[in-house]
């Protein structure tokens, strides 16, 4: 159950349609389920606006088949799996709307959410090897609800590339600047938006970057204003919090 879920039930009980025992009833219900090798959080909807996302990674197929059907029968109506393998995705039992995009190792259960709004999410890359990083990112952007835009392999070694789509850059609610190397993108972006701006330093580089460590430092001493930085190849966590920033309503308190 979802915010969503829960105005519409509010709704049915002032119109009527739903006694207040019936409706106290199904927001009482176990706000976690155990199904042994997990304990679902069928209340996350309700505290922070997007329900539980399944982290792909070192679960077994059948572990992530078991969770996403559990969640998929409590009501869940878009499960969102992240960091699937193809091997999973080609095991998943297929009683259940299930989509997977290899691009972004995404898995999908149940449907994409309508955008709220016409604004969109930007997501950049210095080179095509971020793109798997960036597909991560624009998927779990997508799913949860926005519109996307991306611009791809528009790094700063010809950065004509990136001042071709200042129009988009200007336009977009939230940018994730995805790099890899020195990391570079995310101040020169910062430095062209007047929007937040979400770094991703990715593991792309040769020796002396470190696994994305090197990129990470230089994006946390970003000298453009406005940008904030996840963890190394978290696409899913810049994806997510790129969301939150788009969603977020007007003059909340």
């Amino acid at each position: 159950m979802d915010k969503q879920d829960i105005k519409e039930l509010l709704q049915h009980v002032a119109e009527g349609e739903t006694s207040v025992d019936d409706a106290l009833l199904q927001l009482k219900l176990k706000p976690f389920q155990d199904i042994g090798i997990a304990n679902l959080d069928h209340h996350r909807g309700i505290r922070q606006g997007a329900s539980e996302v399944i982290y792909g990674a070192g679960k077994t197929p059948e572990q992530i088949d078991r969770i996403a059907h559990s969640l998929w029968e409590s009501g869940q109506k878009t499960i969102l799996i992240t960091r699937m393998s193809q091997e999973a995705a080609d095991g998943f039992t297929a009683d259940i709307p299930f989509t997977y995009r290899k691009e972004g190792r995404i898995g999908l259960v149940g449907e994409m959410i309508e955008p709220k709004h016409n604004g969109y999410i930007l997501i950049a890359t210095g080179g095509t090897s971020d793109i798997p990083v960036a597909e991560e990112a624009a998927l779990t952007a997508e799913i949860l609800g926005n519109k996307v835009e991306r611009i791809y392999d528009v790094g700063v070694a010809g950065i004509h590339r990136l001042l071709a789509h200042a129009d988009k850059i200007m336009q977009a609610r939230v940018i994730v600047a995805i790099a890899g190397m020195e990391g570079a993108l995310a101040s020169v972006i910062g430095g062209l938006a007047d929007c937040p701006v979400i770094a991703v330093p990715t593991s792309v580089g040769y020796g002396t970057a470190l696994g994305g460590v090197t990129a990470l430092l230089s994006m946390l001493n970003s000298c453009a204003s406005g940008v904030s930085v996840v963890n190394i190849d978290n696409g899913f966590g810049a994806g997510y919090l790129a969301n939150l920033i788009n969603n977020m309503e007007e003059g909340k308190k």
